[in-house]
């Protein structure tokens, strides 16, 4: 049973990214967890019922499974998944299955919403939604009791509620199919979940201590909290992302060792062919140099990997490439190159972009004239 999803490695991928100085907003332990009695609801607003297959609830009847989910018109995640919210419900109806899903704006506004149509699908939200319980619930008091109790910060969240009116599950509504099928066929291991959720609460917040030093610049003590993690998770993708957060990190602290080259050759090996990996790899080499890291050799065999298939990226892209291309050989100290790269992003840019690309091909030509 794989409990630690793509999306939660993917969080902590983005979170490894996103360093910033700020103190983490302190928390209160959560009072509502994997396991606890799932609180009885009180919603103002029932606007879906399932075209008349459902009624409102309020305590949760044993035998049956329910899906408390939280949503809201303008997260576009969750109107992403009111799609696949509907299939489930079509497939588990007669089940005993009830999604229930739990918004905290004006009535009025909801139904506006309902109202447009979904173009993709050519359906209006109003018909979308009709096979499961759609909701609105303005005086907020299930997401207190929900949202807030559990420590959830964002929206869609769902909750699956067991046949024993317990937490069984909380997680995105898009990777709920698995743990559903589980607890509807009474085979999901409550307590492995929870361990395991519990597991990345704990990898999160080390994250989040990692992010700060890295922002205030100590990267060498981020390092020692990094290699602290690799030591105790055990998930093979979770060590990927922390290993390639540690090798950022490394180039991020001016420690161009043989290891970490050999770290990115590897994955520039990895990245060969791939235009828009290659650029993406390429940009942050740039962000590090331009943070006061070092890059050492992969400056130069980045663009050796990138320039070959420049033709193959998209017209619109084609000017931050080659402004990629310049930068990085420069650092790699071949400015007649960069001059010939920032020359062709100059050449493609649009009216927006021109001046900006200029003012570098000027600096580099001025760079080339003081040696």
């Amino acid at each position: 049973m794989k409990f630690l999803s793509f999306r939660s490695i993917l969080l902590v991928a983005a979170t490894c990214m996103l360093v910033t100085l700020a103190q983490p907003n302190a928390k209160a332990e959560a009072t509502l967890g994997i396991g606890s009695k799932a609180p009885a609801i009180d919603i103002e607003h029932w606007l879906q019922d399932g075209k008349g297959f459902f009624k409102p609830v309020k305590k949760f009847e044993k035998g049956k499974v329910y899906v408390v989910e939280f949503w809201a018109t303008w997260c576009g995640p969750c109107v992403m998944s009111m799609p696949h919210l509907a299939e489930l419900q079509n497939q588990y109806r007669g089940e005993n299955v009830q999604i229930i899903s739990v918004s905290d704006e004006e009535v009025e506004e909801v139904k506006e919403f309902l109202a447009r149509e979904n173009k993709e699908l050519k359906k209006t939200f109003d018909e979308i939604t009709s096979a499961y319980s759609l909701t609105t619930d303005p005086d907020r008091s299930v997401y207190k009791d929900y949202m807030e109790a559990a420590n959830q910060q964002g929206i869609p969240t769902a909750f699956i509620v067991g046949k024993t009116s317990q937490v069984e599950w909380i997680g995105h509504p898009m990777e709920m199919e698995e743990p559903l099928q589980q607890v509807v066929s009474d085979s999901w291991d409550r307590e492995a979940f929870k361990k395991a959720m519990e597991e990345q609460q704990r990898l999160e917040a080390a994250i989040q201590e990692i992010s700060m030093l890295a922002g205030a610049g100590k990267f060498d003590e981020a390092i020692k909290l990094v290699d602290k993690q690799l030591e105790e998770t055990d998930d093979a993708a979770l060590q990927a992302n922390l290993k390639d957060f540690r090798s950022s990190l490394m180039l991020s602290a001016g420690h161009v060792t043989d290891e970490v080259v050999k770290y990115y050759r590897e994955r520039l090996e990895e990245m060969k062919g791939d235009w828009m990996s290659l650029g993406q790899f390429a940009y942050s080499l740039t962000a590090v140099v331009q943070q006061g890291g070092s890059v050492g050799p992969l400056a130069g065999e980045a663009v050796a990997a990138l320039a070959p298939i420049v033709d193959k990226v998209d017209a619109e892209a084609k000017p931050l490439v080659y402004n990629i291309l310049a930068q990085l050989s420069k650092i790699d100290e071949k400015l007649d190159e960069a001059i010939k790269f920032q020359e062709k992003a100059v050449e493609l840019s649009d009216d927006r972009q021109k001046k900006r690309m200029e003012l570098f091909l000027e600096e580099l030509k001025s760079e080339k004239e003081d040696k």
